[in-house]
């Protein structure tokens, strides 16, 4: 079956020249995640897409796991000043020092989270009674940026030392872990992951 053969959501048809995009799109986006490693990775990536397209960050996603060590989160807690030089050098990221800084902050953060709750995932899913909240939208269009999840769990995240996790960033790494399913309605993975 190739690429085309299914509807998806309007933002996955933009780029059906790159396969890893519809990968992504019918393979991670608005599946429920509860790999504490998966999670950071996403609240990273999705970090540094801020003022950026999602493409932008994808196409260089395996260089960010080269990058941060696999996104093995006690390694990023630990970075220090030549390591963060290092990381401004390299040409396949995102050379930003506010944001390689934040990944840094919101290492410690993470695992300072995961002291409290056991784990990130128990601390994230609390948000939504362990349950993913199932949207039901017929375009992308309807889709919201931000809502009073996203609000919150921003809100608690920046108390708590995080960066660059500002509400629409969250809506965002909400979605794409799975604890919000957007698809739309005509989306061929709507059905599959709205049971």
């Amino acid at each position: 079956m190739s690429h085309h053969d299914h509807p998806r959501c309007g933002w996955a048809n933009i780029h059906l020249d790159k396969p890893f995009y519809i990968d992504y799109h019918d393979t991670e986006w608005g599946v429920p995640v509860h790999d504490d490693r998966l999670f950071f990775e996403m609240l990273i990536l999705e970090g540094a897409q801020a003022g950026l397209s999602w493409l932008t960050v994808l196409a260089r996603r395996d260089t960010y796991r080269a990058a941060f060590d696999n996104f093995d989160v006690h390694k990023v807690a630990a970075y220090d000043e030549a390591r963060q030089e290092a990381l401004m050098a390299d040409p396949g990221i995102i050379r930003n020092k506010l944001k390689i800084a934040a990944t840094i902050k919101n290492a410690q953060t993470f695992i300072a989270i995961q002291n409290e709750f056991g784990s990130f995932d128990a601390y994230i899913w609390n948000f939504v009674d362990g349950k993913p909240v199932i949207n039901h939208w017929k375009t992308m269009g309807d889709c919201p940026v931000s809502t009073d999840l996203s609000d919150r769990i921003s809100k608690d995240l920046k108390r708590r030392g995080m960066k660059f996790v500002g509400t629409t960033i969250i809506y965002a790494f909400l979605q794409a872990t799975g604890l919000v399913m957007d698809h739309t309605t005509d989306c061929y993975r709507y059905p599959q992951l709205a049971k």
